[in-house]
């Protein structure tokens, strides 16, 4: 006999809950397994029959995960946007409740609880998906396999990146759903069963080799964390105090190092909000900086073409030619970097005039060549600038066209003392292995580390101090299963989220309600 299913206001518990414990295994607090438990607490949480109510318990789970999960945004602009984000990205949670209620009626998953943990897994991951890219080019924070930077499964990214870390954690969460309801009924057979396949699936990742060997020679590079006068949304006021910082942070890396010692030097975004290419003034300090190092920098500044609005720009300044390549960011942040539909939005927060000028996207993929002398070549740097790295395509792209270490130049200093910048660089860590690169994530004002292939960090800042790092990089060429096929990947889980609603939501229109049994949610041996 199948299991009861819980009661609705247990089940409105059980979603707050699981929110809230999803939300303890990313950074901060970092607890991974936690996400395990609280995927598992909300399988539990949407066991009863009705596609409204589950709907609903996704909404609470999404306002319980999400509202703390972006408290950095309520730091950065305010309640009121803070609220809407949340809400909004609660909404894909309540889609996914209502979606999963139907795929599950399917006569085969209906009756099979072992089958229910696929098709749980991919629709979770269809919604990811489907956040990734809607609206407005989509919000990727809290998917799940930013969680699992520190987790035996983050070398499943190697693999298929993030779309299959996160179906693995979901399958996992599924098990432990299975095992919960099992254990409630003291069917210690089901519950130790569950407990067994989900271990097997958590530790699963250690059997993945991750070679972090350089292949084509290292790239010496030095990175410059300047710091900033002020945190919050005020911090780039004083932008020649900025520039400043990290000329003098330059500067200071001769301390390691001697000029000529280094192939690059990296700057964060925003560590020149003064356009070198049209002030004679930042271009004389960088251009000076350069030259002492005997060394190109890559700058984060603004550019204003002659269209209009402004580009978020990495460029590559030679100590010898000037600017000489650049990358304009190619998805900037809505509501953030530019207002869509401001008219509408001011009626919510007046924080949108802060954004004088729109920022456009940038059209060239994220490649950005460096010339070593003494490699007798040029190097391409995959860039992708600050929330950038959340973005799959964006990442993916750089690297198959060349990329061979990855810089992840951002600006955290309107986020203060939140968790953004740790989530960021969790994000930073899994690229790393699901690209096979190493890593480089530069902040204004931390948190800024290196991290090798294998998404370890060997180095890191704290928050709000002027620090340099010093490193050589591994050189690697070789594209990962992820690089190659991440597309592919990414599509497939659409489709088959699409296939297992449609065959749920087929397989219920052949069964009258009232002769509908409650799901089996225990006989996972079946």
């Amino acid at each position: 006999m199948p299991f009861p299913p819980p009661r609705r206001r247990t089940t409105l518990l059980l979603a707050a809950l699981a929110g809230l414990v999803v939300d303890a295994g990313f950074p901060g607090l970092a607890w991974w397994p936690l996400t395990f438990l609280g995927m598992g607490l909300l399988f539990v949480a949407l066991g009863r029959d009705s596609a409204w109510w589950n709907a609903l318990v996704g909404q609470v789970f999404g306002l319980a995960f999400f509202l703390p999960h972006l408290t950095w945004a309520e730091y950065a602009v305010g309640p009121v946007p803070w609220l809407a984000l949340g809400i909004a990205q609660a909404g894909f949670v309540a889609v996914f409740g209502a979606a999963w209620t139907w795929a599950r009626r399917g006569a085969a998953t209906w009756e099979r609880a072992r089958l229910q943990v696929p098709v749980f897994a991919i629709l979770w991951v269809g919604v990811e998906e489907a956040r990734s890219v809607l609206p407005f080019g989509g919000f990727p924070w809290g998917r799940l396999a930013f969680s699992q930077a520190d987790s035996p499964m983050v070398a499943w990214a190697w693999v298929g990146g993030v779309p299959v870390v996160s179906a693995l954690v979901a399958a996992v969460g599924a098990l432990v759903g299975l095992g919960l309801v099992a254990a409630r009924y003291v069917d210690v057979g089901r519950a130790s069963g569950t407990v067994v396949l989900a271990s097997v699936l958590v530790v699963s990742g250690l059997v993945i080799p991750l070679d972090t060997r350089a292949q084509d020679g290292d790239l010496r590079v030095g990175a410059v964390q300047g710091n900033v006068p002020d945190e919050g949304l005020d911090s780039f006021q004083q932008a020649r105090e900025v520039l400043d910082n990290h000329v003098a942070g330059t500067h200071a890396l001769l301390e390691q190092v001697g000029p000529g010692d280094l192939d690059v030097v990296l700057w964060p975004e925003n560590g020149s909000d003064i356009d070198p290419r049209a002030d004679d003034g930042a271009a004389l300090l960088i251009g000076g900086a350069a030259r002492a190092l005997d060394a190109p920098v890559l700058v984060g500044t603004d550019n204003f073409p002659e269209e209009g609005g402004r580009l978020n720009t990495s460029l590559l300044w030679d100590p010898e030619l000037g600017p000489v390549h650049s990358y304009a960011k190619r998805r900037p942040a809505p509501f953030a970097e530019y207002i869509p539909m401001r008219d509408v939005a001011r009626r919510f927060s007046d924080a949108v005039d802060r954004v004088r000028t729109d920022m456009v996207p940038g059209q060239e993929v994220g490649v950005v060549p460096v010339d070593v002398p003494r490699l007798g070549r040029e190097v391409p740097l995959a860039v992708g600038i600050c929330f950038e790295v959340a973005y799959d395509v964006l990442i993916r792209e750089a690297v198959q066209q060349g990329g061979q270490v990855l810089v992840i130049p951002t600006n955290n200093a309107t986020f203060g003392r939140t968790d953004e910048s740790t989530q960021q660089l969790a994000m930073s860590r899994l690229r790393a292995v699901e690209h096979g690169r190493a890593t480089v994530q530069i902040s204004t004002v931390g948190v800024s580390a290196v991290i090798t292939p294998a998404g370890l960090v060997r180095e890191e800042t704290e928050l709000f101090t002027a620090a340099q790092m010093v490193d050589t990089l591994a050189l690697r060429s070789s594209l990962t299963p992820a690089t190659r096929f991440g597309s592919a990947i990414s599509w497939t889980v659409r489709a088959l989220a699409v296939v297992v609603f449609l065959a749920g939501a087929v397989g219920a229109a052949r069964v009258r309600r009232d002769d509908r049994r409650a799901p089996d949610q225990t006989r996972y041996g079946r």
